[in-house]
């Protein structure tokens, strides 16, 4: 029995949906433990994508329990929408294989009229993807939320509602000048919603502990990434949820002592999407050439990401936060073409050399990388299914990677697909 951990280990769309989609294969049940729809994870399944935004990505696979656990946040009509496009294209034909947390927190309307209202204030915009995923959280922190339990129960709900509107319509209107939500039209819309949603309510953290005492593998799926974490990131540019592998026990209701490894996924080079500080990005042609080869585009907004070379100093931080034992490297190809690569191995800060991660995001934006050059290798190595079928260069590369991290590589993705993929060590064995 084994429980694994993926991890973002950047500032997420690190590619973490194909490696669950790998992993997936040894376990019994992937569980999902915070986020929203802000998160994509993009999946190539033969000549298939397929984008999923709350559903874990397990769900591809016949037989495999999905869980969304009390960390998430949920956005009704983006869940139900992610089931019928599942069911249309074969997948989800058992709905016993999805499970829903009875105590996750429901996004609602004012929670995207706020999202939105604020991002339009540019003094204010942190480059939030407007889901209403921040206004949810807070709600939920202040103890005003709604959740999946109440969603259910229609007294409930709509004392809620009534409770809760009248403050969120103040702030709409004398604040951000936006029009007013109605009452009676959010109770009928999300009731609609309750009665096909109930089927898939559970008590996650129960049936998970059951499940793991029964032997089963468990395979936790974050989103976003270690450095948009709400505690640990480059505060206040990051999610509002904990991205890091503690977020699995409170997402869950699984103790650590049944984690048994922490995989972060880091992409061979680095990405950001967003306002906040980027040490290594690349405002140039250089970055330019990276983001049209590794087609880096937003999979939920569609926002073209920032890029950069690989960041030591940030995956050293991921590595300690999340106590890592193996880094699954990402699309290694995009840098196929390359006659040089960089890696930045410290921070230059006003004259002094940094060579750990500053927490303060003014300090971090101030910052100059420091980089080691290393030969590229261009050759394509999307055919690779070994270390040894790999280039010289690229083995080196992969290395040094490793050795500035402090972390063994478990896998190498060479490409898109499935098969096109470098597997050292399993997490599970």
């Amino acid at each position: 029995m084994a429980n694994v951990v993926i991890i973002g280990a950047q500032w997420g769309d690190e590619g973490k949906g194909k490696v669950v989609d790998i992993y997936t294969e040894h376990a019994q049940q992937v569980v999902r433990f915070q986020g929203g729809n802000n998160a994509g994870h993009t999946l190539v399944v033969g000549d298939e994508t397929i984008v999923l935004h709350l559903i874990p990505s397990g769900i591809l696979h016949p037989g495999k329990r999905c869980v969304i656990g009390n960390g998430v946040v949920l956005d009704p009509k983006i869940f139900l929408g992610e089931i019928e496009g599942l069911k249309k294209r074969g997948y989800l034909k058992d709905d016993r294989q999805l499970v829903l947390d009875g105590n996750l927190h429901i996004i609602m309307p004012w929670h995207k009229a706020v999202d939105l209202a604020r991002e339009k204030d540019v003094s204010r915009k942190i480059g939030t993807t407007g889901r209403g995923i921040g206004p949810c959280y807070e709600d939920k922190i202040g103890r005003r939320g709604i959740r999946l339990s109440d969603l259910i129960k229609p007294q409930v709900f709509r004392r809620k509602v009534k409770e809760m509107l009248p403050e969120k319509n103040f702030l709409l209107e004398k604040f951000f000048g936006e029009p007013l939500l109605n009452e009676d039209q959010i109770v009928e819309e999300y009731s609609a919603y309750a009665m096909q949603i109930e089927k898939y309510l559970g008590c996650c953290s129960s049936s998970l502990n059951k499940a793991i005492n029964a032997g089963e593998n468990l395979l936790f799926e974050g989103a976003q990434g270690t450095l948009l974490d709400i505690d640990h990131g480059t505060y206040p540019y990051v999610t509002s949820s904990s991205t890091c592998s503690g977020g699995v026990c409170t997402g869950t209701g699984v103790a650590p002592k049944h984690i048994n490894s922490v995989v972060g996924i880091t992409k061979a080079y680095c990405t950001r999407v967003g306002e906040g500080p980027f040490p290594s990005e690349l405002n140039d042609e250089m970055g330019e050439r990276i983001r049209k080869a590794g087609n880096e585009f937003g999979s939920t907004t569609g926002r073209p990401r920032r890029c950069g070379w690989f960041d030591a100093v940030a995956i050293r931080e991921a590595v300690r936060l999340n106590g890592l034992t193996g880094l699954a490297v990402t699309k290694l190809d995009v840098l196929n073409e390359l006659d040089n690569i960089k890696i930045c191995t410290a921070y230059s800060y006003q004259g002094q050399l940094l060579e750990e991660f500053p927490r303060d995001a003014d300090i971090l934006r101030e910052c100059t990388p420091i980089y080691e050059e290393f030969d590229g290798w261009q050759s394509d190595i999307c055919d690779a299914r070994s270390m040894a079928d790999l280039p010289d260069a690229a083995k080196a590369y992969l290395a040094k990677m490793e050795e500035l991290a402090g972390c063994p590589a478990v896998l190498v993705s060479v490409g898109p697909r499935r098969d096109q993929t470098i597997q050292i060590s399993n997490p599970f064995v």
